[in-house]
């Protein structure tokens, strides 16, 4: 799902939070949990994405997810199978239409967690990797085309995409 039940969304943040304070418990639940649910997945069905309110893409959010729980050599050999070929719609950011649109301007916040997902997912990946020079590029991209709606001036967005551009430009 690319809404709030985003599994993979959930497991990452706690993987993030176990790691910065040194639950080792909870960290190894996390990493078992994330390998139970998500080892064996193969050719994700990125071409949906977007649907019109998702605020993640549920395809790298899993791949994000993958990277931070798997060995760096085996998260490798893993992408390519998971997202054998990353299609244009999700290299390419969201229009939103309309900005005081409670779903649709969810879009921006998608733009902004495709584009942190990109750059961590970019940055496990050897510098030779095509995908690696890809992955950084889009993600540049789409953060350009959201940050500056952070600030929009309707409560629709404001409310919530501050927090999404603090998480990219700090992560």
């Amino acid at each position: 799902t690319g809404v709030h039940p985003n599994t993979a969304f959930g497991l990452a943040f706690a993987h993030e939070y176990a790691v910065v304070v040194g639950d080792t418990k909870l960290r190894d639940l996390v990493v078992e949990r994330a390998k139970f649910y998500f080892l064996k997945d193969t050719d994700a069905p990125a071409k949906w994405e977007p649907s019109g309110a998702d605020f993640f893409s549920p395809a790298l959010m899993e791949a994000d997810l993958m990277r931070r729980v798997l060995p760096p050599e085996e998260f490798r050999t893993w992408l390519p199978k998971f997202l054998p070929n990353p299609p244009k719609s999700l290299l390419e950011p969201a229009i939103v239409s309309d900005r005081t649109a409670l779903q649709i301007v969810h879009l921006d916040g998608l733009n902004l967690s495709r584009a942190w997902c990109m750059n961590g997912i970019a940055k496990s990946l050897v510098v030779n990797d095509p995908l690696r020079a890809r992955l950084a590029a889009s993600a540049k991209v789409h953060a350009d085309s959201a940050l500056t709606h952070v600030a929009s001036g309707d409560y629709a967005g404001e409310h919530w995409l501050a927090s999404f551009a603090v998480y990219l430009l700090t992560e």
